[in-house]
Order: C-alpha cells, then structure tokens, then sequence
C-alpha cells in the first residue's frame, strides 16, 4: 500500500468515527490552524522568502492575514452556517416541516498551487474543517521549502489523521487521483485541471477547479489615468506577476496609450525604485523553466518599459510591451510574469468584441468613471468575477464567491462560499401520518376531480404570513376532514 493510499485511508477511518463533525470540534481545529499561522510566522516567512523572494511584510499581507480573516469569519458564523435553513412551503407542505441541512461530503483532497502556497491551499482547508470534513493536504512540490514547513508543522497543531500533508510531485499527486474521494479542490492551470477532472470523473468526484486564464484590463479614456495605472501596476507586478488574476493585458485607445506607458513607468519606480532587482518587495519568478517560459514571449513584441533579467536568480524586472498584436507569442498563453502587454481598441465596443474572441476568464477589470461603461462591459461579456477601478481587491471580499466559468474554472468558494462548496446541502421533509384525506388527489383512482384539486395545491403558491398560514392550516383540515369522511364511506 502507497503512503499516499494510507493516509487517505486512515483520513477516511478518521472520518467515520464521526469526530470532524462536532461544532466544538470544528472551531477548536480552526483555532488551532490560526495559531500555527501567528505562532510559527517565521518559518512561514522564512521558506517563502527562500522559495519566491517574497518579504516578510509581503507573505503577511499576501498569504496569512487573508486567512486569518477567514478563519476569524467562520469561528464566528459556523454555528449559524450548520443550522437547518428553513425554505419557503407549498399547499401541500404548509403543515410540514421543510428544510435543508448542511452535512459533510467526506474526504476531500486540496492541491494547491505555488504562487500564493499558503493562502490558495490553506483556504479550502479552512471550508473544508469547517464544513466537518476531513481533508489530505497536498501543496505544490514547487514551493520546496513551504510544503516542507506545511508538512512537518501543520499535524502538530491540527489533527493529523484527518487533516494530513501529503508532499511529493507528480506521481505522488497522480497516485492521490487513483484513490477515491468525496469532492476534490484544485488550484492550478486548466491543463492540469483537466487532468484531475479525468481522474475524479472515475469516480464521479465532484469537483472544484480554480485556474487562471488571460484577464482583461480594460482602461477608458476618460478616467483618471495615474490612478488607474498606479492600481494596475500594483495588481500586475505583485508576486511577480505570477498571480492567477493579475491584469494579463491592458486594452485602451490609441489616444491615451502614450500617458499609459508614462504613468505605468513612473509607478514600477514608485513600488520598487530606479533598480527593482535590489527592491525587498519585487519578487522572482519561481524557476528557470518559468523564467525561459516568460522571456520567450518577449520576442515578437516592443518591450516599452523594463526587459532587463538575469536567469540566474530568475529575476525578469517589471516589463510593459507595446505593439502587440493579436497572434503575438505573448497572448497564446496566460503570461503568469511579470509581462504587460498593451493592446488598442476603438473603445469600448472592441474591448468587449476582443474579451469574448477569448476563453472567459477568471477575472476582468474596468477602469471608468461611467457607470453605464462599466454596466456595459459587466453585462456583455462573462468572467469568474469582475472589479471596475481596481485590481485584486475583489479576492478579499469574504462576501463575494470566487471562482471561474468555462476555461477558468468551475465551483466557487470563500467565507460562506467555502462551507457550501464542500458540504452537501441535504433536502429535508418531515411530514405527519395526519390529513391523509389530502394525500387521495394522487391515489389512484386517477380521476378529473382529483387532478383538478392536485393543480391547485401544486400550482397555486400564494405569499402567506404566519396568520395566513394558519388560516388556510385550518382551512385545509377541515377539507382533509370532509375528503376523508367521503372517503371512508
């Protein structure tokens, strides 16, 4: 048996003894995860440097305080989340009691990606703890040193027969895949992501698929320009650039393209100063295969601003490409770099032709002081999400569900979103052995009559308060009364 197999195994043994699905339960392995996230910031900070280059202020702020804030949420609201949810009755259920109650799926397996390692594979464990599963953990091997720090930390706070870490590469994520599970989450590219839904289609596996895609930025020409382009220059080069809902590529008017160039410029020095390579908070891309990946997209394409790299720290400095075309190399792919492509357009009729030309993707971005364009844009065209005037900010919003459509992916999560993804949301209806005299409309006989009595109650689904409820409660009674005398004689 495969380390892999076993720790499913003893996940599932650990599931069946019902221990996840406690509310004490629950909240106490949520409360341990966030003080393994403040007790152990170092270590966390530390491998991420080592692996991305990323400072310590930055992992905060871009990996662990986002959780925090998540787990804060669901400590807060799991009582409220796990209840029985009432849902709005027919005629023929007034007097039942109808509802629907959240229950665990299971097993659920949670592969995460590199570029944010902590925050896109400690989330849906967050949703998955929360919805009382248990959970095999299984981070990028990318990030070395973070899965190393997720593996021999994380079973020491949380428990580690139904939480696990499983690390390893490829056949070892291709090794979990063969063994069964009740819904598994992934974070990654949509050629991987096809991947796992092969392998849980065996199984007929739902899953939750969050991958990336060519995210548009729109900017109009009569918005206020320095701010737009300071947000996207924030949004773009963050992490490198190496963020699934980073601007992939700027659309903008001929007119304004000049001034875009400029401010872009003067941000990129503003964020990370004249040498960005010496800057604490300027990332590097995650490997040579990546770095020679990103460069060769530079080929066919004017580099405007930046395009200075050494492959040797796999550092590529903020780059803005101009005369960009259609079948230039850099929009065949996602760029996942730091590469921004500009492209014009007539204005905003274009954009919006261009966008739809193109796979959805996981997230669009407006830059207009006009409500009806950035109406305009929202209600022509179709992504994961959409954030008009800014970049990024959406992902932190707890109310919003994230996710993708088509090509960028499927299922959502985040806050509430987390728990409903990774439960099961169970219909239930309890009815009494009273009244039977209603229940004779679909008895057979089947007759005129009893189909006329069966359109009504069906069809008829009128707004009732409580005191009308219970009016037409007692009306019914005395029906079911007079029906079943009938009946009975």
């Amino acid at each position: 048996m495969s380390r892999e197999q076993k720790a499913v195994e003893r996940a599932r043994k650990a599931f069946l003894t019902g221990r996840s699905k406690p509310l004490e339960h629950r909240i106490r392995q949520l409360k341990n995860l966030q003080r393994f996230l403040l007790e152990r910031e170092k270590e966390i900070a530390e491998a991420i440097k080592k692996d991305l280059n990323k400072s310590e202020a930055g992992t905060q702020l871009y990996e662990t305080l986002g959780l925090e804030g998540e787990i804060v949420l669901a400590v807060k609201k799991l009582a409220e989340w796990v209840a029985p949810r009432p849902v709005e009755k027919n005629l023929l259920t007034i007097s039942d009691t109808v509802y629907i109650q959240p229950e665990p799926l299971g097993v659920v397996l949670i592969i995460g990606a590199w570029n944010y390692p902590w925050a896109v594979t400690i989330q849906p464990l967050i949703g998955a703890i929360a919805a009382g599963n248990a959970a095999v953990v299984k981070p990028s091997e990318v990030c070395v040193h973070t899965a190393k720090v997720m593996e021999d930390l994380l079973p020491a706070y949380i428990d580690k027969e139904l939480y696990p870490v499983v690390t390893g590469g490829v056949s070892e994520t291709q090794e979990l895949l063969r063994q069964r599970f009740d819904h598994v989450f992934y974070t990654g590219n949509s050629m991987v992501g096809k991947l796992v839904m092969e392998a849980a289609a065996k199984h007929l596996t739902p899953i939750t698929l969050e991958l990336g895609g060519k995210s548009p930025c729109y900017i109009d020409k009569n918005c206020d320009i320095p701010i737009a382009c300071r947000r996207v220059t924030w949004g773009k080069y963050s992490n490198c650039g190496q963020t699934c809902i980073a601007p992939d590529y700027i659309l903008c008017e001929p007119s304004i393209q000049g001034r875009v160039l400029e401010e872009i410029k003067k941000s990129i020095k503003a964020f990370y100063t004249e040498d960005p390579k010496t800057c604490p908070d300027y990332g590097r891309i995650i490997n040579q295969r990546h770095f020679k990946r990103i460069m060769a997209m530079t080929e066919d394409s004017t580099i405007a601003i930046g395009g200075d790299s050494d492959e040797s720290t796999c550092y590529i400095a903020p780059t803005v490409l101009k005369d960009v075309q259609v079948n230039s190399k850099v929009m065949q792919e996602e760029i996942f770099g730091p590469l921004l492509p500009i492209l014009t357009v007539s204005g905003v009729d274009e954009a919006i032709n261009f966008i739809n030309k193109g796979e959805k993707p996981l997230a669009l971005y407006i830059f207009s002081p006009d409500d009806k364009v950035i109406k305009k844009v929202i209600a022509e065209t179709s992504s994961g999400g959409v954030l008009a005037n800014d970049c990024l900010v959406h992902y932190s919003v707890s109310a919003l569900p994230f996710g993708g459509v088509g090509n960028s992916g499927m299922g959502s999560y985040h806050g509430k979103f987390s728990f409903d993804n990774l439960s099961h949301l169970r219909g239930c209806l309890i009815k009494q052995l009273k009244m039977e005299g209603v229940n004779d409309m679909r008895y057979p006989p089947h007759t005129a009559k009893k189909l006329f009595w069966a359109r009504f109650f069906i069809l008829k689904n009128p707004d009732l308060g409580w005191l009308g409820r219970m009016t037409l409660l007692a009306i019914i009674a005395v029906v079911a009364a007079v029906v079943l005398q009938r009946y009975l004689q």
